[in-house]
């Protein structure tokens, strides 16, 4: 797996719309983030464009990624916002000069369909805040972001146990991101084999039967039965469709139901997600996932690598 080299003050880092529609205003917070650690920021040319809900056609998104992965003086690509229309990028897009000369590309939620194929290219990505509503974001969301560009070794912790919580440790590299997209994954060339592998979920806005639907996909298709670690984010706002007729089961109690008796290590409510709290985790790199009474931490060695500038 490549690790891309970290960042350095002057960089330059690219933000760039897949999904929805975004105006550089409401990306004021992100770059005054990114500027504030020393970075520049170049926008991508779909921002301040709208096809319907999205950041133009999907020709145009694509030609926007692929701009910044073949630009050389961008240092790191930083995803815009989610919503929807990433999925629609991977036929025309070509991750392959990224095997050449690896750079960052962070995001999350809808950016999980990029984060499952540059896994499977075998280049590591951040599962990270993205600029759209920075400000909103809590200091270990900004901080944890900032360590992993700066390739400084880091970990995030929840200090608190949940009923679902099982106890252990294990080592292994991390994989995963929302539930929905990589279910939505399963049976193309973008699909994730993690076994071996912690599996990191997190969700948003989902009808709780829908959600038992999807992870009893993954149940069904082996992903529980041979994994190093499960860590599972924020599941924010899941929902029944009628509350005089609830499905039952709490989104946690789903996912516990479905891994059933395994003996690997398990944290739920981990502070990762669409929450105010969404700390970046480094997929396609090796992490130690430590579960007690007491909470869990996810920790990530700085790898020895170069600077973004190869020197």
């Amino acid at each position: 797996m490549l690790i891309p080299p970290s960042l350095r003050p002057g960089d330059t880092v690219a933000i760039v719309p897949t999904a929805r529609a975004i105006t550089a205003e409401e990306l004021q917070a992100g770059m005054e983030l990114i500027e504030s650690w020393g970075l520049r920021v170049q926008l991508g040319a779909g921002v301040g464009r709208k096809a319907f809900q999205q950041a133009g056609t999907a020709a145009e998104r694509t030609a926007d990624l692929q701009a910044a992965i073949n630009d050389p003086g961008v240092r790191a690509i930083w995803c815009a916002r989610g919503g929807y229309g990433t999925v629609h990028l991977l036929d025309g897009l070509d991750l392959s000069p990224l095997l050449q000369d690896p750079k960052w590309i962070a995001g999350f939620s809808d950016v999980t369909v990029l984060h499952n194929a540059l896994h499977r290219l075998g280049v590591a990505s951040l599962h990270a805040q993205m600029p759209f509503h920075a400000d909103r974001k809590s200091d270990g969301t900004r901080e944890t972001l900032r360590k992993a560009l700066f390739g400084e070794a880091y970990s995030v912790s929840k200090e608190t146990a949940v009923s679902g919580d099982r106890p252990g440790t294990c080592e292994g590299v991390l994989v995963g991101g929302n539930l929905s997209v990589l279910y939505s994954l399963r049976g193309t060339p973008a699909d994730l084999a993690p076994t071996g592998k912690i599996l990191f979920l997190e969700d948003l806005d989902e009808l709780l039967y829908h959600m038992d639907r999807m992870v009893q996909n993954l149940r069904l298709g082996g992903w529980f039965s041979g994994l190093a670690g499960l860590v599972v984010g924020g599941m924010t706002d899941m929902h029944d469709k009628d509350p005089n007729d609830p499905f039952g089961r709490t989104a946690e109690a789903i996912i516990s139901e479905a891994i059933g008796d395994v003996e690997y290590p398990v944290c739920f409510g981990f502070p990762t997600g669409h929450g105010r709290d969404n700390q970046t985790l480094v997929l396609g790199a090796k992490a130690k996932l430590s579960v007690t009474p007491e909470g869990a931490t996810l920790s990530f060695d700085g790898p020895e690598r170069p600077d973004a500038s190869g020197a």
